[in-house]
């Protein structure tokens, strides 16, 4: 596979996975300033904005504004927007490596979402729209590429920013600022409400909503699973499944694996700023190597005189 079809691969899983995040994390909200009353909307948008990695002075911190931020500014290179073009641009690279069922969808949203001129009015409605469009393209890339290559890079991408994303959600730290609001605010962020007490069926505690969301094995959300899920296409990429070539994205990954199928609850909530931390260093340490190995771009021909 040439390298330039993978990195567009693995961008179009990234992309539309940011696209969809950023959605469900705006959806939750604007429920959570709607259903207490007692939220400061200032406090509840500088968490949001810390999650997303923006500057507090560059916005207003009230919901209409930050939500126009992550929605449409096309400045601002984390915003839904951006991730859609940017995941269409990567699609219409890389035609000939998807289905045309994918290539229709990405297109489809692309125009549609032009049509939007802002989420003022219904914000509900778009947010959902959006986090539909993701799960259909989701569905379609699982149901109409081959288990080779391609889809391995484009499940890398994906699992990559899932990860990155449940790691920011939690660096906000909505659980200790909101109590049990938080928490449940989170998990509703990851589409875990309902999986969690299914599990947990004495109610929301903090501690197991922090295991659930980071070491659940189970959760397809969870840090855990989402790393996991990232090494094993690595391991198949590298066609190398008895470890004896481990490249230096696997290996970083294999320790945060490790570190974290291990860690009890009361460890993980004791040292969480310092875990964290070092989840969203792994989350960029394994980009980096993967890129250098895989997408790193051939050194252009200088013709002397």
């Amino acid at each position: 596979m040439l390298s330039r079809i993978a990195e567009s691969l693995y961008w179009i899983g990234r992309y539309v996975e940011r696209a969809e995040d950023t959605a469900r994390i705006l959806d939750v909200h604007f429920h959570l300033l709607v259903e207490d009353r007692t939220t400061s909307e200032a406090d509840a948008c500088r968490s949001l904005i810390e999650a997303m990695g923006v500057r507090e002075s560059t916005v207003e911190l009230d919901a209409h504004s930050v939500a126009a931020m992550l929605t449409f500014d096309t400045t601002f290179p984390g915003s839904i927007i951006c991730s859609v073009e940017a995941a269409w641009d990567n699609a219409r690279g890389a035609r000939e490596a998807i289905s045309s069922e994918l290539w229709e969808c990405l297109n489809v949203t692309r125009q549609e979402i032009h049509r939007w001129e802002s989420i003022t009015a219904a914000p509900h409605v778009f947010l959902q729209w959006i986090k539909e469009r993701a799960a259909m393209a989701a569905g379609i890339i699982d149901t109409t590429m081959s288990r080779d290559d391609g889809w391995r890079f484009l499940v890398l991408g994906r699992s990559l920013e899932r990860a990155d994303m449940t790691v920011r959600l939690l660096s906000a730290r909505y659980g200790d600022r909101w109590g049990r609001s938080g928490w449940r605010v989170l998990l509703r962020c990851a589409s875990g409400h309902e999986a969690f007490l299914r599990r947990e069926t004495s109610g929301l505690d903090n501690r197991r909503a922090l295991a659930f969301l980071v070491s659940d094995a189970a959760f397809p959300r969870s840090v855990l699973f989402a790393l996991r899920e990232a090494e094993e296409c690595l391991a198949q990429i590298e066609n190398d499944q008895r470890g004896r070539h481990v490249g230096e994205a696997r290996r970083v990954l294999g320790r945060a694996i490790g570190e974290l199928a291990y860690c009890s609850p009361d460890e993980l909530h004791e040292r969480l700023a310092d875990r964290l931390e070092l989840l969203e260093f792994v989350c960029a340490a394994a980009h980096d190597a993967a890129t250098r190995r895989y997408f790193r771009a051939a050194i252009p021909i200088e013709w002397s005189a």
